[in-house]
């Protein structure tokens, strides 16, 4: 059999647009409503894939074989959460600071 290896970059394309339809089915489903700008979001990213193959122009905002920026990227997981009714925002800490013993400067 003569069967051509898996183009990466379509793979890649194809894995996005999935993320993107899995992200509004979910929010659908769950009768989570998405802000206009989300809406808008994920209408636009899906169109530009669709025509360019890639949701970015500048090849210094993501990976060079990646269909979606790294922003792209944390905004897709940002409303996949809410759809599945997540906590908003990262779990993040703070740094905590240590407080100096006795003798030792802060």
């Amino acid at each position: 059999m003569n069967r051509k290896p898996p183009d990466p970059k379509a793979a890649a394309k194809r894995a996005a647009l999935n993320a993107l339809r899995r992200a509004r089915r979910a929010a659908d489903k769950a009768g989570v409503e998405l802000s206009e700008w989300e809406g808008e979001f994920l209408g636009s990213v899906e169109e530009r894939l669709k025509t360019y193959g890639r949701a970015f122009g500048d090849p210094e905002k993501g990976a060079p074989g990646a269909s979606l920026s790294a922003r792209q990227g944390v905004k897709l997981k940002e409303i996949s959460a809410k759809a599945k009714g997540k906590p908003k925002g990262l779990n993040r800490r703070g740094f905590i600071r240590r407080h100096a013993s006795p003798g030792e400067v802060d």
